[in-house]
């Protein structure tokens, strides 16, 4: 049996900020020969951590809002790992609701994904051995974490926990109490879908963000560029561009 710490102080560390990166998502399986009109694919929808370690150290319950077609639409999942599978034939918005422990923090977390069952490309017929794969990676940052949620993460793997600033000094833990957990494992690192994961890093989404801020930067010079060349046309040009613009034919 696993236990977790809980400890009973809730002082605040200010100018502190801990994170946990997640990745969210679906996994979709075309159900081949077993396929019908109504029920075509089988797949599973989750949160996880995105080096897949336990997220009930933060996450108390998770809430899957699905299509409302579904019998019993709202699913309340409450231990890791924090998913759902079901089948059906449609693509639609699963609301994914994060609710966390009280030391953490006292406000939900609202997710919206794309449930996805054919491949976004023309790849040719569809196989029941390779799923379609959405996920999205994103980190949750918990600023002004209070002591006890320190103490209880500072070591975790899924963790990011900085070192506290010059002069804070934290006490040694106070009374405690034991929390069972009835997982034993809720981690999703041997998950029966871990083989279709994607791998996340900060420097792979540091390489993203360069490479859309480069592809923003081309389009502002390429606009620049289109409203220079305006700038410069003779001023009975330009209205014929604008008259023209504006009944569809610029």
């Amino acid at each position: 049996m696993m236990f977790y710490w809980f400890f009973l102080q809730d002082k605040k560390l200010k100018d502190v900020e801990i994170s946990f990166p997640i990745v969210y998502g679906t996994i979709s399986f075309w159900l081949g020969k077993k396929a019908s009109e109504y029920n075509s694919h089988k797949w599973t929808v989750y949160v996880r951590s995105a080096t897949n370690e336990d997220l009930s150290v933060i996450v108390k319950r998770v809430v899957f809002q699905l299509h409302p077609s579904f019998t019993n639409p709202t699913r309340v999942v409450e231990q890791p790992p924090f998913e759902l599978s079901e089948s059906g034939w449609g693509e639609f918005e699963i609301a994914i609701t994060l609710y966390f422990h009280s030391d953490v923090c006292e406000k939900r977390l609202d997710l919206f994904h794309q449930l996805k069952l054919y491949p976004e490309e023309d790849t040719g017929p569809q196989s029941t051995k390779k799923p379609v794969v959405v996920e999205t990676y994103d980190e949750i940052v918990f600023p002004d974490p209070t002591e006890a949620f320190f103490h209880r993460v500072q070591n975790h793997p899924a963790a990011t926990v900085p070192r506290l600033p010059p002069g804070i000094i934290l006490p040694p833990p106070g009374p405690m109490e034991l929390v069972p957990h009835e997982n034993k494992r809720g981690d999703t690192k041997d998950h029966p879908l871990s083989q279709w994961f994607s791998n996340f890093s900060e420097a792979d989404e540091l390489l993203k963000l360069a490479a859309a801020r480069q592809q923003v930067q081309a389009h502002i010079a390429k606009l620049r560029r289109q409203l220079s060349m305006i700038d410069g046309m003779p001023q009975q040009s330009k209205a014929v561009s604008v008259q023209g613009q504006q009944f569809g034919h610029g």
